[in-house]
């Protein structure tokens, strides 16, 4: 097995993509590119020099991921959001050798025209509301909404958002997995590790969003 590119898409070598990845139309893959097995780029993405992306990363179209980011395993990123690698650019000031870390944990998911403020940690499976801007980092499982981004909730690894009982305990309706905040601001899955894959049976959505708020 190997990877598809578009015709169309340019790849400059050296670079390492993984098994089962799908480059689509006028996507560009820089050198010393590391990408995981069984991604997709999207229509007019651009992925700068050295950065990593792990495996079965979801990127829409019009995207530009730059040096500096890394991105883990199960990551989606909405059509046209923003990612930047330099706090303060200015043209006439050179700062190539002092390029900030994103760092996208597992599951993290960002909305289209999201933006992140680079030198920020997205933690896993947070959820980045269409349009934020987010200039500090999240906590895993938070929902992030507006300019700037606060914190307006938990999300599921499903990407529900979940509701306290008088316990404090959480369920996502489509799992049915329980969640706690074991802490002040951490929140935890009780009945899935945060790096395990999710069950095959629950890997495949059968309902939408909508139908789960009715």
């Amino acid at each position: 097995m190997s990877y598809f590119a578009h015709p169309t898409a340019v790849i400059d070598l050296p670079c390492t993509i993984g098994d089962g990845t799908k480059i689509w139309h006028f996507a560009h893959i820089c050198s010393g590119v590391v990408v995981g097995r069984n991604c997709s780029f999207g229509q007019n993405v651009m992925v700068a020099n050295n950065v990593i992306i792990g495996n079965h990363v979801k990127v829409q179209n019009n995207v530009a991921i730059y040096t500096g980011t890394v991105v883990e395993d199960d990551v989606f990123l909405g059509p046209s959001c923003v990612l930047t690698n330099v706090s303060n650019p200015r043209s006439q000031v050179d700062r190539h050798c002092l390029y900030e870390k994103t760092l996208l944990r597992r599951g993290a998911t960002v909305g289209a025209n999201a933006t992140l403020v680079c030198g920020v940690t997205m933690g896993r499976y947070c959820f980045i509301s269409a349009g934020a801007v987010v200039t500090r980092d999240v906590p895993d499982y938070a929902l992030m909404t507006g300019v700037p981004a606060r914190q307006t909730g938990w999300m599921s690894r499903h990407g529900h958002i979940l509701k306290p009982d008088a316990t404090g305990v959480m369920q996502c309706p489509e799992s049915k997995f329980y969640y706690k905040e074991v802490q002040p601001g951490i929140v935890r899955c009780l009945d899935l590790d945060e790096e395990a894959p999710l069950p095959p049976e629950l890997a495949i959505g059968k309902r939408s969003y909508r139908e789960f708020k009715t």
